[in-house]
């Protein structure tokens, strides 16, 4: 094939991302982002010859074969309204939002008829290698000619490609990460609320906080607008979330009423159906010990603290995690997943855990503030509140970012050690 123009509208991280990418591998790329970043654009990509920084969208969308919109999921179809009907004739055009039906939608809606439609969705952050990191295609509304050509140019990145319509994808993605995130946010705000670096805790020792703390930190590293979107748009993102967040408040008050044996019963039957019983699977753990042990953030004593985790066993009710979801999946994801089935296949410690549930009363507060902070992030996605959630995520970011750096260089290791297993 001839070798075709990229145009990317849109210059955050990920667009920047996949405009060097694509530049490197030989691809003409035409991009631009807001017209007041024009001139720091130009600056920043100068000295590459491969990239041309135009003023708006129009220019890209007249002069480009196969176009990526990486914008936000709330401002996408209003981006596509301004540059859509200017696109080139017989072009490709797609979007980067974890949200498809929407960015669907909205390109059947401002697109001429004779532009074809091929989304992506890469399941990383922008500074993550995507080599062997899933990304998946969607095929609108294209030629098998067209369809190959935006493989080829994505082939640069060496990711593993998951084909779906655009409603598999948003159930998908609703089923793993949006609540995986809705998890971790709620830790994060739990944690702040109660003014603790965890890590530097005794009562935060052992592999599975060590995954608790690690990925509450990679994700408030991350901009607001990339969870905000998933969740708020996604309209089985909003179900999940909620659900969590019931199940959450659900547990919490048979573990304060101390019904045991509900207890008991709710947590078994549901991990079983999601992983079996312990010694039924002959597949290796994600994740073990020596794992698990190996990737602190403090200076704390060794000694693990009995926690019943009520954040890991709220998944359970769902019946989300599974193995098979490894195919189409996040970072973050297969790192909850690990420690997830790493304490529902070990008999002992779930049966440590419902004893710690029910009679130790250490982690009450914690769980207090970590069932507030679950249904507050879970009424302000019902509400469609992008404010309130950029607000409270971002409070809590500043609260954190000093660990940054060191937490993102440990989970990058995590994610290593899991990815060779899957």
């Amino acid at each position: 094939m001839s070798k075709a123009t990229v145009g990317i509208i849109g210059m955050g991280d990920m667009g920047k991302m996949y405009a060097r990418r694509i530049s490197a591998a030989g691809w003409r790329v035409n991009a631009c982002d807001k017209p007041n970043r024009f001139d720091a654009l130009k600056e920043e990509f100068g000295d590459d010859s491969n990239i041309q920084i135009y003023a708006d969208g129009r220019l890209v969308s007249r002069a480009s074969d196969v176009i990526f919109y990486s914008v936000e999921a709330e401002g996408l179809e209003h981006v596509v309204s301004l540059y859509g009907p200017s696109t080139k004739q017989g072009a490709i055009v797609g979007g980067q939002t974890s949200c498809k039906e929407i960015e669907v939608a909205a390109f059947r809606k401002h697109l001429p008829e004779d532009v074809e439609i091929v989304s992506c969705h890469s399941l990383h952050g922008p500074m993550i290698d995507p080599k062997g990191q899933p990304l998946v295609l969607i095929r609108e509304r294209a030629t098998d000619k067209s369809f190959a050509l935006v493989e080829e140019i994505l082939s640069c990145f060496g990711s593993k490609h998951v084909y779906l319509t655009a409603q598999e994808h948003d159930r998908i993605t609703a089923d793993t990460q949006a609540v995986t995130h809705a998890a971790f946010l709620s830790m994060g705000s739990a944690w702040h609320a109660n003014n603790q670096f965890p890590w530097e805790m005794n009562r935060y020792v052992g592999g599975i906080e060590n995954v608790k703390c690690n990925i509450m930190l990679r994700i408030y590293s991350n901009k607001w607008h990339v969870y905000a979107g998933l969740a708020i748009m996604n309209s089985w993102a909003k179900l999940q979330i909620r659900q969590y967040a019931e199940s959450v408040t659900e547990l919490y008050k048979l573990m304060l009423g101390g019904h045991r044996e509900e207890l008991e019963k709710r947590i078994k039957t549901a991990g079983e159906a999601v992983f079996g019983r312990e010694g039924d699977s002959h597949r290796e753990l994600l994740l073990r010990d020596d794992v698990l042990d190996r990737y602190s953030l403090g200076n704390v004593p060794k000694k693990r603290a009995r926690n019943n985790h009520l954040s890991l066993l709220a998944m359970s009710p769902h019946g989300i995690l599974g193995i098979s979801s490894l195919t189409f999946s996040s970072q973050p994801f297969r790192l909850w997943l690990g420690v997830t089935e790493y304490l529902f296949r070990n008999a002992s410690l779930l049966n440590e855990i419902i004893e710690t549930a029910i009679e130790d009363n250490t982690f009450r507060s914690d769980d207090l503030e970590f069932t507030f902070a679950a249904r507050a992030w879970s009424e302000c996605v019902s509400f469609g509140d992008f404010a309130s959630y950029r607000d409270r995520f971002e409070n809590i970011q500043k609260y954190f970012e000093p660990r940054f750096p060191e937490a993102t260089r440990l989970g990058n290791e995590m994610i290593r050690v899991i990815l060779a297993k899957t």
